[in-house]
């Protein structure tokens, strides 16, 4: 019984630490992810990925209505 009471707490931290990882804000496009990449590879000094082009203004999908 104590082994089972055990193995449950242990599965709930785990399932908690595991919930917990990740990074709290707004995602990033791909746009921004790339000046991101290039701003990071100065930084090191490797070599700089090319300038992403800017993305055109943002068209409506038809599920927006959904959300």
């Amino acid at each position: 019984m104590a082994g089972r009471i055990f193995a449950t707490l242990l599965l709930v931290a785990a399932t908690a630490l595991v919930s917990a990882c990740g990074r709290r804000s707004d995602l990033d496009t791909p746009y921004q992810a790339q000046v991101q990449a290039r701003k990071d590879a100065q930084r090191a000094g490797q070599p700089v990925p090319p300038e992403p082009a800017k993305p055109d203004t943002d068209k409506p999908f038809i599920l927006d209505k959904l959300l």
